[in-house]
């Protein structure tokens, strides 16, 4: 018979390169994956030991190195990798009193960031709630602010200098004032008053 009505030899050497470098990438991919998965676990049994002593206490001077927090915060914060929920509080308690973590200073910030904001009392008041901070702390501040000022320069930046008589026009500010945190009556003096108003 002729040679060529027979298939050629299989060049198995040729093949099981060609094969083993196409499952490299796949082969590649999977320990990527373990090597993840191996990570996240070490992670995870690290954070389930828990800070204690030394260890904590670093973790919360770099976290309040980041960001200013509530007494509060700080104590959610670092319980979530803490060993003893009380060695958290007597620590944040010592911070606090070191003045290294103050409600005062950051209900202060709190009040600042919201003025600057545009944002009127009760969205304030509403802030110092979700930081667990107590108005009392800056009640003095608040009521040195002149919030038909605030709501009548937020009203001309939105809507000009003019006085609408236009009922939807006004309800539409009104709203607009109300969402910002502002009081009915701050709200009704800035949407009816001149900006010559405020100077007599």
């Amino acid at each position: 018979m002729s040679a060529s009505k027979f298939p050629k030899m299989l060049n198995y050497a040729a093949l099981k390169q060609q094969f083993s470098a196409e499952s490299a990438p796949e082969i590649a991919q999977h320990d990527t994956h373990d090597q993840q998965a191996l990570s996240f676990e070490q992670e995870s049994e690290k954070k389930s030991q828990g800070l204690t002593g030394t260890r904590l206490r670093s973790y919360a001077f770099a976290t309040l190195t980041r960001k200013e927090y509530s007494k509060v915060d700080l104590i959610e914060k670092l319980c979530l990798y803490a060993a003893d929920r009380n060695e958290v509080i007597a620590l944040v308690e010592e911070l606090a009193h070191e003045n290294y973590q103050s409600d005062q200073r950051v209900a202060e910030m709190t009040v600042r960031s919201q003025i600057r904001q545009g944002k009127g009392p009760n969205r304030i008041k509403m802030a110092l709630r979700n930081k667990h901070l107590d108005k009392s702390l800056v009640s003095e501040d608040l009521q040195d602010i002149d919030w038909y000022a605030q709501a009548h320069q937020l009203k001309v930046k939105k809507y000009g200098t003019e006085v609408s008589h236009d009922p939807k026009t006004k309800a539409k500010q009104i709203r607009f004032l109300q969402y910002r945190g502002f009081e009915m009556d701050a709200i009704m003096k800035a949407i009816n008053k001149k900006t010559d108003d405020f100077d007599k």
